[in-house]
């Protein structure tokens, strides 16, 4: 085989989703008064914080949890986490880093063709199902490996892994 083969797919990771703790009380009041980039949501209790570089976004609440999204990789992932604590940090909150666990990821593909999502449905029924009227894709559930695909007809493919 050539080893320069124009038909390899491409997966993309798009989004990679964490979560830490920083081990102590955090006043998002004081958080969204005193940070930058920052939308305070008092309705739903948390603070949401956007970093440049990482691009990422943070949910923080009060407990102490932070989830970040919308990092490209795991070390993007935790590098970014860890940017988010050293900010904490500078507002003068006493974050000790733990628990980072990536819990999400998020990859997308495009097939070079179409895809009969009806006949698709039927080959792999017990795993496979489709609802037109609630959503263009077929959701494709792989249970032992926490994986959910949705194949939309024109190709294109998103895999969704929950980590636990």
């Amino acid at each position: 085989m050539d080893s320069s083969n124009d038909d390899a797919l491409d997966i993309i990771i798009t989004n990679v989703v964490a979560t830490f703790r920083t081990r102590c009380h955090l006043n998002l009041r004081t958080i969204a008064l005193e940070g930058t980039n920052v939308i305070y949501k008092p309705e739903v209790g948390k603070v949401l914080m956007k970093l440049r570089k990482p691009k990422i976004t943070a949910s923080i609440w009060s407990s102490g949890k932070i989830i970040c999204t919308g990092a490209t990789s795991e070390d993007e992932a935790k590098l970014g986490a860890r940017r988010l604590a050293r900010v904490l940090q500078k507002l003068g909150f006493k974050v000790r880093f733990s628990a980072f666990k990536v819990v999400n990821v998020l990859a997308v593909c495009s097939m070079p063709f179409a895809i009969r999502l009806i006949d698709f449905t039927k080959k792999n029924r017990p795993i496979a199902s489709y609802e037109p009227e609630l959503h263009p894709a077929v959701t494709y559930r792989i249970k032992h490996l926490k994986a959910t695909i949705q194949v939309f007809s024109t190709g294109s493919i998103t895999v969704t892994g929950i980590l636990l």
